[in-house]
């Protein structure tokens, strides 16, 4: 019997193709002709809520932004006590009117006693020294412990007095609690950051003693504790996979901002639902990156927020989030305004 057309067909690409390819290895190239936009300063300018510079010369942050009409970057330095301070006088020498800093939580002593009380006094002494805010990490709730060996809480009250006084003292707190929903999955097939965690398998909490849902209900709890404190979640408030519940968030603490750092990967591949959330939330809505400032990658950012153009990178640290492009959104000019620079100024400048 003869073989048939595809049969022949079928064997000849068998015989070609690369079947040894690994999966990391797997690069291909989208065959799509569609417009494309080489989107080189923002198009009003831009504040970057979200960035860590301690390792960066601030002469060459200077440089890019101001390549890209990026007017002002906000500093969430790691460093602790006299390191911190360093660091903040640092960024003001060389540009008191460009940079910010937020304080980092000192977490160094926790298990000896008076603890929660110091909390409370190192930050009044970083804002005395100029920060603009507090950044409590997802340490919390994950893997701190009390002095009695407990499982430290978000919304524990011993941590109340903190909270309370930053919004005496007309600073806000910046949570980034948990991680994405991916991270809570388990690492198999069906798992879309399945790569990125096979990578990094310390950054899986499946199977933990805790669910995300959990500590999201904690840190909201917080929100609603402190009506006078301005909070802000980091990262979308670690929950882009699910805009519906950002939004609801939004609705039900009027104290509450969030930032869009290093998440355009979720936001860019849902690109209607993200618009609507920007254009119903844009007084709420911080620009913010949370990489390396350089040019190409605040340029994929104004990509993402000022045009409509479809199937493109999303700017990522060296390790991508997930085998997907994005598109988009093409946001109005009044909401640009807004996330780009608006909304930043009423917590940094009070």
């Amino acid at each position: 019997m003869k073989d048939e057309p595809e049969d022949k067909f079928i064997a000849m690409v068998s015989a070609t193709a690369k079947t040894d390819l690994r999966l990391v290895d797997f690069a291909p190239r989208a065959s799509l002709a569609v417009p494309a936009h080489d989107v080189r300063r923002a198009k009003y300018p831009a504040i970057d809520f979200h960035n860590h510079l301690d390792a960066q010369e601030p002469r060459e942050v200077l440089r890019v932004l101001d390549a890209c009409n990026v007017e002002r970057c906000v500093n969430i330095t790691m460093r602790v006590g006299d390191e911190a301070v360093e660091v903040l006088e640092r960024f003001r020498r060389a540009a008191p009117d460009r940079f910010h800093t937020v304080a980092w939580m000192d977490w160094r002593d926790l298990g000896e006693p008076g603890f929660f009380a110091r909390s409370v006094e190192r930050l009044e002494r970083i804002v005395a020294k100029g920060a603009r805010g507090l950044k409590v990490w997802k340490d919390l709730g994950l893997t701190l412990r009390d002095p009695g060996g407990s499982l430290l809480r978000v919304d524990d009250e011993r941590l109340a007095p903190l909270f309370e006084r930053a919004g005496e003292l007309g600073v806000f707190v910046m949570f980034h609690t948990a991680d994405p929903d991916a991270f809570f999955q388990p690492v198999d097939r069906f798992n879309e950051r399945y790569e990125e965690l096979s990578a990094h398998p310390d950054w899986g909490f499946h199977g933990s003693h805790f669910t995300k849902a959990e500590l999201m209900e904690q840190r909201n709890r917080v929100f609603a504790r402190h009506p006078r404190t301005r909070f802000v979640g980091a990262h979308v408030a670690e929950r882009p996979e699910c805009l519906a519940e950002v939004s609801r968030w939004l609705e039900e603490h009027p104290n509450f901002y969030v930032d869009i750092s290093a998440r355009a990967s979720e936001l860019g591949r849902q690109p209607c639902t993200a618009r609507e959330f920007f254009i119903g939330y844009s007084d709420r809505i911080l620009f913010g990156t949370d990489l390396v400032p350089r040019e190409e990658m605040y340029r994929l950012y104004f990509r993402f927020l000022e045009t409509a153009d479809e199937y493109f990178d999303y700017p990522s640290h060296a390790s991508r989030q997930g085998r997907w492009q994005i598109y988009g959104l093409r946001l109005p000019d009044e909401v640009l305004r807004r996330v780009y620079r608006d909304n930043a100024l009423r917590l940094l400048d009070g």
